[in-house]
């Protein structure tokens, strides 16, 4: 263990001068790098060692480090380097890293930010989360063990996450007393496989994260390596800033700056290119051209500002610009579609379902997106493609991606932050799935909305009534085909303009191609959605009779419609109740194994949280239920 005397102290500037420490730091550029490979390949003991040597470690953290080495540590006497960096409780225990931690050093060239993501295949998603901002990886291997399957799984997604530098650090040399074949055997492997994946190159370095061994200096127990020590890579690598910074100008636009009535700028960080005063732009979607009239900086006016940099520009036109849009070089402008092919990575322990809505944020852009078509999943550890229909969690899919309205953007392996994005649960708000952008799908750019001069309000005022969609949604035999077919009968004899969508019999016609799946489920309802909602634009008051287990998909077809148009009506039946009826014997053969995926014995059924209507069929009969639903549509009159 470490004394006193060889304790790591501040930097004397720091103590003596805290502005000038930190504009020395502000000026020096930042790379930030993750570590990932298996479990126990040696992650954080590698990055615990390089901050040591490095001396980015204090007094009290040393200390602290030091005394848990005594209590917890895997190395005798000896520090363990790997607790400066797995500080859950849950990691200790186990001896694995669970969530990413992040970790802050710098030398004399550069500032560095560190990510120590997981190496278990469970937590895949935190090591995505991980890579997703970093420009180079470093990748370990176990010496004694070589090339494993989740060497590979990390290659792949680092390769898919657009990272372009590379170090494969061969660790644990030590205990194989530093052999060069079994390094160069290694190496080899490796290249096999990522040629394999499109990793075009890397650097290979022998280290020892316990030992030291080529981290902070060369080895002289590697008088074999010829290249550099870990740090000294890490201090030049190029990055990949210096790469966008040559590419053409995009600033998305995340604020519009209106401090008073005499100032309108467009704020956001620049993720490409360079721009300054009297440069023609083009802001995305609407393809407005303008020209740069001032760039304002907390620091004041900039005659020029470069990737990297948080900006406001002002225009010389008054042209409409919004969060979301983004502010391009008028002759190079951003794509603009709203189908693409891309890659997603399944994050959530529900599974992906095609059809289903979800929030998506790409860039500085909110907005909602449909997957259409799960085209196929990628097996990471064989490669294969194979076709599916859902995605599970650390799932990888190539899918078409439909959004409700144009985004401006750039292919992900052009740059990430335009082309970049995260699905979120509409419901649950979590974080569901990370993508990347490959490419707008051509028949985005084909497909256009004809302009019709008979408006939907014209339909329904033709009609004298006001369109409505209500939505019966309960279990199988709660009664929803019974009521809704009463409630269309009283319509009917009211003088009113309806249709009745029934569930058994879209599914003779329209969805006769689908089962009853999870994903055939959602897609059921999608279409039927699709369809309700060009019957309200004719001015009809549609009734749909579905089962519509899930929230998600009955809040999808919600927003298809204008706001009020939409009467959720619960049928609210318990499920014994419903089974006891079973006029259709389904209950008997879904508790039988003759009947698959059936709602309430095998899949699940998701109650109304705030349905505008609801009838208990225990309590009511479904003629007083039908005659309920009428009132209360019509408030009673």
């Amino acid at each position: 263990m470490a004394d006193a005397e060889t304790s790591y102290r501040p930097d004397a500037l720091a103590a003596d001068d805290i502005d000038a420490y930190l504009d020395q730091h502000q000026h020096k550029s930042l790379l930030r790098f993750i570590t990932c490979g298996s479990v126990d390949d040696g992650k954080s003991t590698l990055i615990g060692r390089l901050l040591y040597d490095s001396k980015m470690i204090f007094e009290d953290q040393l200390a602290a480090l030091e005394a848990d080495s005594r209590q917890v540590g895997t190395q005798g006497d000896d520090i363990d380097f790997a607790l400066l960096v797995d500080g859950l409780a849950a990691e200790r225990e186990q001896g694995i890293t669970i969530d990413v931690a992040y970790r802050f050093f710098a030398t004399d060239k550069r500032k560095f930010i560190v990510a120590d993501t997981p190496g278990h295949e469970q937590y895949t998603r935190n090591m995505v989360t991980g890579a997703s901002t970093a420009d180079l990886a470093v990748i370990l291997i176990d010496a004694r063990k070589g090339v494993l399957t989740q060497t590979r799984r990390h290659s792949y997604l680092v390769h898919l996450l657009g990272i372009r530098n590379i170090v494969l650090a061969v660790n644990k040399m030590d205990l194989v007393d530093y052999d060069r074949q079994a390094f160069d055997d290694i190496v080899s492997d490796y290249r096999d496989f990522a040629s394999g994946i499109g990793i075009e190159d890397f650097l290979a370095i022998p280290v020892s994260g316990l030992k030291g061994d080529n981290i902070i200096a060369k080895s002289d127990l590697t008088p074999w390596y010829e290249g550099p020590a870990l740090l000294d890579h890490l201090e030049t690598v190029g990055l990949d800033y210096d790469r966008r910074r040559q590419q053409p100008f995009r600033l998305p636009v995340q604020w519009v700056n209106r401090p008073n009535h005499d100032f309108r700028g467009f704020s956001g960080m620049i993720a490409s290119g360079r721009i300054a005063p009297g440069d023609p732009v083009r802001v995305l979607p609407s393809g407005k051209t303008s020209t740069v009239e001032r760039i304002v900086s907390r620091d004041g006016d900039l005659d020029h500002a470069i990737a990297g940099q948080s900006v406001t520009l002002t225009l010389v036109d008054e042209i409409d610009c919004s969060r979301g849009d983004v502010i391009a070089t008028a002759d190079a402008p951003v794509e603009v579609a709203d189908q693409f092919e891309a890659t997603i990575v399944w994050m959530a322990d529900e599974e992906m379902l095609p059809g289903r809505p979800y929030a998506m944020k790409i860039g500085t852009n909110s907005l909602r997106a449909t997957i259409t078509d799960d085209k196929y999943q990628v097996n990471v550890n064989t490669m294969e493609k194979a076709p599916s229909k859902s995605l599970e969690l650390n799932g990888i899919a190539v899918c078409n991606i439909s959004t409700d309205k144009p985004v401006p953007f750039t292919p992900y392996d052009e740059n990430p932050d335009l082309g970049g994005f995260i699905l979120i649960d509409r419901l649950s708000n979590a974080t569901v799935g990370a993508g990347m952008i490959h490419f707008a799908l051509r028949r985005s750019q084909n497909i256009h909305w004809q302009a019709v001069d008979i408006t939907r309000e014209a339909h329904a005022e033709q009609k004298g009534q006001q369109a409505k969609l209500l939505w019966f949604t309960g279990l199988s035999g709660s009664g929803k085909s019974t009521i809704a077919n009463l409630v269309e009968k009283k319509l009917h004899a009211m003088g009113r303009h309806s249709f009745l969508l029934d569930g058994d019999n879209v599914r003779h016609g329209l969805n006769r191609d689908l089962g009853f799946t999870d994903a055939d489920r959602v897609e059921n309802i999608r279409r039927v959605g699709e369809v309700a909602k060009l019957m309200t634009d004719a001015g009809l008051i549609v009734l749909t009779a579905f089962i519509s287990p899930f929230r998600a998909e009955r809040q999808m077809v919600r927003s298809m419609v204008p706001d009020g148009e939409f009467i959720e009506v619960f049928v609210d039946t318990p499920l014994e109740v419903a089974e006891e009826r079973d006029v259709k014997g389904l209950y008997k053969k879904a508790r039988a194994g003759e009947l698959k995926n059936f709602t309430g014995i095998d899949s699940p059924y998701e109650e109304p949280e705030n349905a505008e209507i609801r009838v208990n069929t225990v309590e009511m009969s479904a003629e007083e239920a039908a005659e309920y639903i009428v009132e209360q549509l019509f408030n009673g009159s």
